[in-house]
């Protein structure tokens, strides 16, 4: 645990905005669906390896929840992020450009249940709790809490602070139901041996994005990306991200693919559209 917890830094008070652009290593922001530990043991190697190939040093930063995650970098205290919180009317004013992202065919957004739930549609939640990972989250709450609001169904949301924390609450009856992000769930079920049902599914969007402030040199974010891609055409970076996946128990590794802002008009689309108050997001 203490070396875990040397890679990571877990901030409680803000830091000076754009500290980083005096020099040193960028700070990486992830959005942590998982705990500390998991995501620390996931992310360094893959950054450490990334900063070799590119040449650009890259510390990860991980701060108590998702949304306090996301909150550092709109003051500016991340260089990258991996994130989907970018894509909201206001976060999208802070110009983050959307670099790379995880393949596969994208992730959606769920309402599950316990597998001996009784519900079995979207109504009979009605007036119950249901956990969502924070009010930031997109396919943990944003997605999710929209198809309950359209249905018409009022539930008394419940906020985790992550992922796997509003599928932990799920999983010991704490709550009725949750929202939640198709791959997480599914991979912390599989982990976990958690059995649940999906109430409802979403269709899909593209995955988390590797992003970089405006204000990092091009050839450094030019840098960062084509490393990123290299990850799973070089054999050492494919036994990184074999390693990683193992940590987490997933059923295969998962590399980065090439992407750009265009790839995720349906966010855009989505926050145009929907019920859910953005408040200033």
């Amino acid at each position: 645990m203490k070396r875990i917890l040397c890679f990571v830094s877990f901030w409680l008070c803000a830091l000076a905005a754009h500290a980083w652009e005096a020099g040193g290593p960028y700070p990486f922001g992830v959005l942590n669906h998982r705990s500390l530990t998991f995501t620390a043991e996931y992310w360094n190697p893959i950054l450490a390896w990334v900063s070799e190939r590119a040449g650009v040093k890259l510390e990860l930063r991980v701060a108590r929840t998702a949304n306090e995650t996301t909150d550092m970098a709109a003051r500016g205290e991340l260089a990258f992020v991996y994130s989907n919180h970018f894509f909201t009317p206001e976060r999208a004013k802070l110009g983050f450009t959307v670099l790379a992202r995880q393949e596969g065919e994208g992730i959606k957004g769920q309402v599950v249940v316990r597998d001996d739930s009784p519900a079995k549609r979207l109504q009979e939640l009605a007036g119950q709790k249901v956990a969502f990972a924070n009010p930031y989250g997109f396919t943990g709450y944003f997605v999710p809490y929209d198809a309950l609001l359209k249905a018409g169904v009022e539930v008394e949301p419940v906020f985790a602070g992550t992922q796997e924390a509003a599928m932990g609450q799920l999983k010991f009856g704490q709550v009725a139901a949750a929202g939640v992000n198709s791959q997480v769930m599914a991979d912390y079920a599989r982990r976990e041996h958690f059995a649940y049902r999906v109430l409802w599914e979403s269709i899909p969007y593209f995955d988390l994005a590797v992003m970089a402030h405006p204000k990092v040199p091009a050839a450094h974010r030019e840098a960062v990306k084509r490393a990123f891609l290299a990850l799973r055409e070089e054999e050492s970076g494919r036994a990184v991200l074999a390693e990683a996946a193992q940590k987490l128990g997933l059923k295969r590794p998962r590399g980065f693919v090439a992407a750009s802002d265009a790839d995720y008009e349906n966010y855009r689309r989505f926050f145009r559209e929907t019920l859910v108050p953005l408040k200033g997001q």
